[in-house]
């Protein structure tokens, strides 16, 4: 598994899976100029899976990338860009694209997308400073964490919820199948 996620690890694991190796995929993550979110989580995905390659092992890669239009969101590194995320997307929807690469033992790459719809009530300047002072934001793109205290503060959401988490289990397990993978 190329992540250096411990959510996709906790994910990939509700399928009975355990990786074998799980390496962090070590590569440039800046968009293209004019890149799309569904194009940019794609490539991402794939350059995940390929720098991470170890034949002739299945190796299993995801990117999550939060978009406002065609406007992606930062993971968020610093309390600014959790809030400047937050405010952004307070009170309306976005888009939350997991891709997922797999590539097979015999390096046939197969790729999945998951594209969410996700719409958080109106924050108030209170709320996002109370959710930035948890800290949980960190390294997570869009700033927030549906899997934590982000998710009292959803109206609604449309799509995969293991997906905004980071690993789309029906897509992951689809992708598995398809390739000949063993799923317990």
């Amino acid at each position: 598994m190329a992540s250096a996620s411990p959510r996709r690890r906790e994910l990939i694991a509700r399928l009975g899976i355990v990786p074998a190796r799980v390496t962090a995929a070590d590569i440039d993550e800046t968009a293209l100029k004019g890149e799309l979110p569904r194009d940019y989580a794609m490539r991402m995905a794939r350059e995940k899976a390929a720098a991470a390659a170890d034949p002739p092992a299945f190796v299993l890669a995801g990117d999550t990338v939060v978009a406002v239009g065609r406007r992606i969101l930062p993971k968020a590194e610093d309390e600014e860009t959790a809030r400047r995320c937050l405010a952004l997307i307070s009170g309306r929807r976005h888009r939350v694209l997991s891709a997922i690469a797999l590539r097979a033992p015999d390096g046939t790459v197969r790729e999945r997308l998951s594209e969410t719809q996700v719409r958080f009530k109106r924050l108030s300047e209170e709320e996002i400073a109370a959710y930035v002072a948890g800290g949980e934001w960190h390294g997570k793109a869009g700033g927030y964490a549906i899997q934590g205290a982000a998710e009292g503060l959803i109206a609604w959401i449309a799509g995969s919820h293991s997906g905004v988490v980071g690993l789309p289990l029906h897509e992951t397990r689809a992708l598995l199948k398809a390739a000949g993978f063993a799923i317990p």
